[in-house]
């Protein structure tokens, strides 16, 4: 993450990423900079899945970032090509997410899962 802020865009499903993309309902908007959230997270929920939808959301929001699970080739390609960053195949914890974006450490296909121990 630069120093500059960072919006980002993420999908779940309660506390946790959402499996697809395209399936996607629960929404959370973050804005980072200097490695911390600059506001609470914004919540975005949607009457119905869809995946142009959510890209409307994206462009209307400013947003740079995206980490969600799974995501057909072609949304990753659209995305890309508009000069949005894909984490994507992030599985696990949405506040672990959060942390890892913050820390520079996100990278796609992360399972965010909390320590059993300690």
């Amino acid at each position: 993450m630069s120093q500059n802020p960072c919006k980002v865009l993420l999908v779940v499903i309660g506390d946790f990423m959402a499996q697809r993309f395209d399936l996607a309902t629960e929404l959370l908007v973050i804005e980072i900079q200097g490695g911390r959230l600059l506001a609470p997270p914004r919540e975005i929920i949607l009457d119905s899945a869809s995946p142009e939808e959510l890209c409307k959301i994206i462009f209307d929001n400013n947003i740079q970032v995206v980490v969600c699970g799974g995501i057909e080739e072609r949304h990753h390609q659209f995305l890309s090509w508009k000069k949005i960053q894909v984490f994507d195949n992030v599985i696990g914890s949405s506040q672990l997410a959060i942390d890892r974006l913050c820390r520079g450490q996100l990278k796609a296909g992360d399972i965010l899962l909390y320590s059993q121990a300690g």
